[in-house]
């Protein structure tokens, strides 16, 4: 996984879906060749795998899914995504599914077998349910209490203790893996205890040596997650909350910070870094200045870690989320049948974009590399990423004037706006203008 560069996609959004599954009214709608159009801007782009919001087959928003084996009708069939996937893997692009194994809709049938039958559902130890007035008084019409997801009532939520869940789970990613699928994103992984992954992480990598893993993770012991529950890697929301907030209040003593913790986690596996996704504010509506954009870009680009793209923001979409019905939609959207449709006002930053991940591509080794903070202020952060043989020392300003920063060891400007000159004793300083940056090559310290 050292190369891969994800792009990542709202299926559902990207394509224009129905809101509702029901409202295609049994027919199937063959849009997945949308997405399909879209690989060589993701190949122009600089990515080398495609990761794949949920494309089962679901009641609303795919993560209130029904049938972990069956492609959403507003999507297509299995002959689409075959197709999909045949078409990736002649371009040698990865795909990564979004699989929701916390909870399932209301009318999966494991959960309608229990409104249906009650305590002698075969599946109702798929579920922690509470029955009113007893199992052995149950009566057609009764339902039961349940856990779900976070308080919505119509995510039901699995009991991961059951075998039978288990037995499921990797099923269904076995299954995707012998289709075509690379890995695969696990769906609110935090709600779920990691003794359940590490069963699943077992089963499922005694078939498929290579496959990648990773968890959804919003805080606390992400190193420790990982390694309990057996996964490659987990989100790493630390460092994306670091990134817009030291941007926008010009603390970079945030983001140094963050990459401390970075650099810890570092030590046990590799993270998955993003500045947007789309469960988040799109990366252009939460930055303040849009001059800091490309300071976002830099870090994902240059630092240690598994990067993504949320499509879209290499071409500076903006959208905000919302706490409300509906309030992902806005970073969600519908995307033109082809790139050459997308505002023009977008290329200067899809060409940053493809600049920065051309730097990435040429220095694969920072997958995986120690990153170390050089030196610190409000507005200013120098780093560098080393390993072994190799380092690299980027520089970032979000002041108004003018810096002069010390760059240790750096000999030469890869990308940006910096200019070298020496500073004695083989040290180097670097200027940059206003809100300026600059990666630079440079000397094993």
């Amino acid at each position: 996984m050292r190369d891969a560069m994800w792009w990542h996609v709202y299926p559902l959004g990207f394509v224009g879906a129905e809101r509702r599954a029901d409202a295609v009214g049994g027919a199937t709608r063959h849009r997945l060749a949308h997405i399909e159009g879209w690989l060589d801007h993701l190949l122009r782009l600089g990515a080398s795998g495609l990761a794949l919001g949920p494309i089962f087959r679901s009641e609303t928003h795919g993560y209130d899914t029904v049938d972990h084996f069956t492609i959403d009708p507003r999507l297509g069939d299995d002959a689409d995504v075959d197709r999909l996937f045949a078409t990736a893997r002649a371009r040698g692009i990865r795909v990564m599914l979004d699989g929701v194994f916390h909870h399932v809709g209301r009318s999966h049938p494991a959960f309608t077998a229990v409104l249906e039958h009650g305590p002698s559902a075969p599946t109702a130890s798929w579920f922690r349910l509470r029955w009113p007035q007893g199992a052995g008084e149950w009566r057609p019409g009764v339902e039961p209490d349940y856990d779900d997801f976070e308080g919505h009532r119509h995510l039901v939520a699995l009991d991961h203790s059951e075998p039978a869940v288990v037995d499921h789970v990797v099923d269904v990613m076995c299954h995707w893996l012998e289709r075509g699928a690379s890995g695969w994103r696990l769906d609110a992984a935090y709600a779920v205890p990691t003794e359940f992954w590490a069963q699943v992480a077992d089963r499922v990598r005694a078939r498929h040596v290579d496959v990648y893993l990773m968890g959804e993770v919003i805080h606390g012991d992400y190193a420790g997650f990982v390694q309990e529950g057996r996964l490659d890697a987990v989100t790493q929301y630390e460092l994306w909350k670091a990134v817009w907030s030291s941007l926008n209040d010009a603390n970079m003593h945030e983001l140094a910070h963050a990459l401390g913790r970075h650099r810890e986690m570092l030590e046990t596996f590799v993270p998955y870094t993003f500045v947007g996704n789309h469960d988040v504010t799109r990366i252009a509506s939460r930055l303040d200045d849009p001059r800091h954009l490309v300071h976002s870009v830099v870090l994902l680009a240059t630092l240690p870690g598994t990067p993504s793209v949320y499509a879209g923001d290499e071409h500076g979409f903006v959208g905000i989320k919302e706490d409300r019905a509906g309030g992902d939609d806005a970073v969600r959207p519908v995307f033109p049948d082809r790139p050459a449709d997308l505002a023009a006002a977008g290329l200067p930053l899809f060409h940053r974009h493809q600049e920065l991940l051309s730097v990435r591509r040429r220095h694969a080794w920072l997958h995986a590399a120690d990153v170390r903070v050089e030196s610190v202020t409000n507005d200013t952060l120098v780093y560098s990423c080393t390993r072994e043989a190799e380092r690299i020392v980027v520089a970032l300003s979000v002041s108004p004037d003018g810096v002069e920063l010390r760059a240790p060891g750096a000999h030469a400007v890869i990308a940006g706006t910096g200019h070298l000159r020496p500073a004695g004793a083989g040290g180097a300083l670097v200027a940059l203008p206003p809100h300026g940056w600059s990666v630079l090559s440079a000397r094993p310290a």
